[in-house]
């Protein structure tokens, strides 16, 4: 039997904050899951919302007063936000996305006249501060933003990380500094504008070619920039910076000063020169205190680092090379390890520490880049469920066993699931398996005009599935950055997401494709590939593009339905497996190349022999 990892009661932070809003006289307090970059995946130092409540996952914003306590998350984590928080008094607020501002809302509508909100301003975005600032104060609530309680009352944080700051040598960058600051110069320019605050760290470090390890699985580091036309300054903590790459980027004319000098020299910067700040990816406290004239769009870096290179994806291809030779000695390790379950205990953990240790066989491999999914039956339900010491199932009898992974290497960043039966599957299952897999076929063989914003192409992959009257509450597809954050933007595949002119697809850009089905309390079944925009081709209808599909491994045909599959359906992934076959066969020897071939059969062929191959 599963026990959660909160099996006692976390109670304390809960009580500490409520005394210590009771004194200052606050009457709610917000807690974002963020910190002043605004990140998803977070440093220990700013885990607050999980410190406070004791929930694991990455998204989800908190509400305290003195008579409430709750979480607002999205679908992804409803089951995993019920089970961590039993017994903790607070409430699990259901949202319909990680972008859902129901929280504020509930605020503005519960709340007296004459309360106060309390928010570290270092943790919200100027886009959101405003949001709560047209929402709460026609109510005549205040909003208080230099008062971090929770951080106040967490006596044990950790330190922020000092992990040092690497240069990624131009043969694995592709681009020099001086010429990504020519780009982003250029933008300026159209803005109008002197000046650029960049805080999102992934836009840091392809920017400057520097890579980092302040947050777990991703390769950057804690800092802020600001960038003029004719100069630019990094603000990063003492130490990061060794003495000789502080000469170096001084040579490309970059300048490294204290990561806590940020705000001051914002305001010194002359009222009539022009401040370009990404609303979105600012935090308020940091935008207020410049003085210089505030012009908002989105980060020009957020546009240039989202379509790859010629050079970027030829290193892209070649990890995925990599990566798919690891999968291919896991898979076959997995097998083996299945069979013998008779013999030996095989749990989730088990495939973590499995799949990670195949991957750093290589010399390219960093890390993880992101923390393993490994989720048999019930457990593959939660989409962003984590196997733990304390909390994990032993993989016995029969059903599915869900599989979501990724790796960090110095040429490219990996995302890809896998769903492998155990025992034998029921035809439910295999049904579920089936139009899963026709959705993600059916987004990976679509063509679409150049521009079409990311979210309009969601119903194609949900097709199927909305056939079945079966739906998934996440996002198809999220960008993917080279050698960097696995969640990357400007582009989405969601209807849920707005259709903005920001999210248009561009040749080059990296999307994951990852459409899923899952029953509560019994199984949950996701395949994911990333895929790369192409030219598909131009006509009289304007230019055209098409998806590459880049990640490299067999999907496994052991649960596939053939008759519920049209013909060009297998066609494709007949296909797809002929190419995993060309591309992976001279990486492989032994057993994994064994593997390999036998899951890359023709699919009619394989299942004519049984189907348990």
């Amino acid at each position: 039997m599963n026990l959660p990892d909160n099996s006692q009661p976390v109670r304390a932070p809960l009580a500490t904050l409520r005394a210590a809003m009771h004194a200052q006289g606050v009457t709610a307090c917000l807690v974002p899951s963020a910190d002043p970059h605004l990140s998803e995946y977070l440093p220990d130092h700013w885990q607050i919302r999980q410190w406070l409540t004791g929930f694991t996952g990455s998204v989800g914003t908190v509400v305290v007063t003195a008579d409430f306590a709750g979480l607002w998350v999205d679908s992804r984590y409803w089951v995993q936000a019920e089970t961590e928080l039993a017994g903790t008094g607070f409430t699990v607020m259901k949202t319909t996305s990680a972008a859902d501002p129901s929280h504020a809302t509930w605020l503005a509508h519960r709340l007296p006249q004459g309360a106060v909100v309390s928010v570290d301003g270092r943790a919200l975005s100027l886009m959101a501060r405003d949001s709560l600032v047209d929402l709460l104060h026609p109510r005549g609530i205040a909003l208080l933003l230099d008062l971090d309680l929770p951080g106040a009352c967490w006596l044990d944080r950790p330190a922020l990380p000092a992990a040092p700051v690497r240069d990624l040598p131009l043969e694995l960058a592709g681009e020099t500094r001086a010429a990504k600051l020519g780009r982003l110069r250029e933008a300026m320019r159209g803005h109008k504008a002197q000046w650029h605050l960049i805080s999102t760290l992934d836009d840091l470090a392809w920017l400057f070619n520097l890579r980092g390890a302040d947050v777990s699985f991703n390769p950057v580091f804690l800092g802020h920039a600001l960038v003029g036309l004719e100069s630019a300054t990094l603000f990063v903590g003492a130490g990061k910076i060794n003495p000789a790459l502080e000469r170096t980027l001084a040579e490309d004319g970059i300048r490294v000063e204290a990561y806590e000098r940020a705000a001051s020299a914002l305001g010194a910067l002359p009222e009539s020169d022009i401040l370009l700040v990404d609303p979105a990816r600012v935090c308020c406290i940091l935008a207020d205190a410049a003085r210089a004239h505030l012009v908002r769009a989105m980060n020009p870096t957020q546009f240039f680092k989202s379509q790859k290179t010629d050079f970027e994806l030829s290193r892209v291809r070649r990890a995925m090379e990599i990566d798919g030779a690891a999968l291919c000695a896991f898979f076959a390790w997995l097998d083996t390890a299945i069979a013998d379950r008779a013999r030996q205990t095989l749990t989730e953990l088990m495939i973590d520490e499995a799949v990670t240790r195949e991957r750093a066989r290589h010399a390219d491999f960093v890390s993880r880049s992101f923390g393993t999914i490994a989720a048999f039956n019930a457990n593959g339900a939660m989409p962003h469920y984590r196997a733990t010491a304390r909390s994990h199932a032993r993989i016995d009898g029969h059903g599915l066993l869900l599989i979501d992974s990724g790796a960090q290497y110095l040429g490219g960043t990996t995302d890809i699931t896998r769903v492998v039966p155990v025992g034998t599957p029921t035809r439910e299952q295999m049904e579920d398996y089936t139009a899963v897999l026709r959705a993600m076929i059916a987004l990976s063989r679509l063509r679409f005009p150049r521009g079409v914003a990311a979210p309009m192409l969601d119903v194609v992959a949900r097709a199927p599935l909305w056939d079945r009257l079966a739906d998934y509450g996440h996002g198809t597809g999220h960008g993917v950055g080279y050698y960097l954050n696995v969640h990357e933007g400007p582009q989405v595949i969601s209807y849920r997401a707005a259709p903005l002119p920001h999210t248009a697809m561009q040749p080059g850009m990296i999307t994951s494709n990852e459409p899923g089905l899952y029953r509560p309390g019994r199984w949950g079944v996701r395949i994911e590939n990333l895929l790369c925009n192409r030219i598909a081709g131009e006509s009289e209808f304007g230019e055209f593009l098409e998806f590459e599909s880049l990640t490299l491994c067999p999907i496994d045909t052991r649960c596939v339905l053939p008759e519920q599959m049209r013909a060009d359906e297998i066609a494709w992934l007949d296909s797809y497996h002929a190419e995993v076959r060309q591309r992976l066969a001279p990486h492989l020897g032994g057993d994994a190349l064994g593997w390999m071939l036998r899951r890359t059969e023709p699919i009619l062929s394989a299942q004519s022999e049984g189907g348990r191959l």
